[in-house]
């Protein structure tokens, strides 16, 4: 199931104050309001009387302009304004540039339990912030169960049945120097039109369960180097048990395609089986993906060689078949 993302004013506040340079200026009640648009808006049309398509439900950032244009009414026209824009239900309102705002503004807010913050930063800057970290919070999101690895720089996520292997393949990539992202839970975040990326829950972190050892914490066996926070998934890697009458693909000159999330990606269907070294092969899946993304194909390459070398073989026969010399 897809979550989609929100947070509380207060989460937020607590969360990024020193990053978005944040002071509040009304009591505390705002703070209960849920933010539920990744979009922010800046009210001028609103503050200048029109509110036929005032988008309240996004955050309201208040740059110089607004609060030049309400500093020049008289107090009776800048209190009529105020009250018909906090009219509606907005999640909080920040001022940019360190500007105070006016009184009736600060007032009426405590009274509408709106919060209000005051922000050192640039108007242009505060915006830029704001997008970039509503843009992650409300990010199309999954929760998948698996194992992701970064293998030479390539995230590579297992998936299968219980029991098929993939944590103790995640184990024996990290002891050859690769870097463990998540095991069991992973959350896949939607960070692009085409760029999806997996992280590990906040309870679990990079602790790994090993049927008949039990849960061991990857950071204190192996150290930082082993461990990564979040990774690009770039290739899914199913692990199936091996079944004799399976037809398995033996060429991989068609790419077969799995999608998380809207994206596709690559897949692998890698049977297992007694003595196979899904490790070794997991490095060579890495490498290759790397090469098809610098536009190097090799079981294409091989297939159009061989017609190639076919055509070429055959062409001479039927040359000299016709030789009559």
């Amino acid at each position: 199931m897809i979550e989609l993302g929100n947070i509380m004013v207060e989460e937020m506040y607590k969360q990024r104050k020193d990053f978005f340079e944040l002071s509040l200026l009304t009591n505390e009640d705002g703070l209960k309001k849920k933010i539920t648009d990744e979009q922010i808006h800046r009210p001028g049309l609103a503050l200048a009387g029109f509110t036929d398509r005032f988008a309240y439900q996004r955050m309201q950032i208040l740059g110089e302009t607004e609060l030049t244009y309400l500093k020049s009414l008289d107090s009776e026209k800048r209190k009529e304004l105020i009250e018909k824009m906090l009219g509606f239900d907005l999640p909080c309102i920040i001022v940019a540039k360190n500007i105070t705002p006016p009184r009736e503004l600060l007032d009426l807010a405590n009274r509408k339990k709106i919060a209000i913050f005051q922000s050192r930063l640039s108007t242009a800057e505060l915006t830029n912030r704001l997008s970039t970290y509503l843009s992650n919070v409300f990010a199309p999101s999954i929760t998948l169960h698996g194992t992701l690895v970064d293998v030479y720089g390539v995230g590579l996520l297992y998936t299968g049945k219980s029991g098929i292997g993939k944590s103790e393949c995640a184990l024996d990539l990290v002891e050859r120097g690769h870097r463990l992202v998540a095991d069991d839970i992973i959350k896949v975040i939607k960070k692009a039109p085409e760029v999806i990326v997996g992280t590990g829950s906040e309870f679990l972190g990079h602790h790994m369960e090993v049927r008949g050892i039990g849960i061991i914490d990857m950071e204190k066996l192996f150290g930082i180097r082993a461990i990564r926070l979040q990774k690009r998934i770039e290739v899914e890697v199913r692990l199936v048990w091996w079944e004799d009458e399976a037809e398995y693909d033996r060429l991989g000159v068609e790419d077969k395609i799995t999608t998380i999330l809207g994206v596709e990606i690559p897949m692998i269907i890698l049977p297992v089986s007694p003595g196979k070294n899904i490790t070794v092969i997991s490095e060579v899946i890495a490498m290759n993906h790397m090469l098809k993304v610098y536009g190097e194909h090799p079981a294409r390459a091989f297939a159009r060689k061989l017609d190639e070398e076919i055509y070429r073989k055959t062409s001479i026969r039927d040359y000299l078949e016709s030789d009559v010399e």
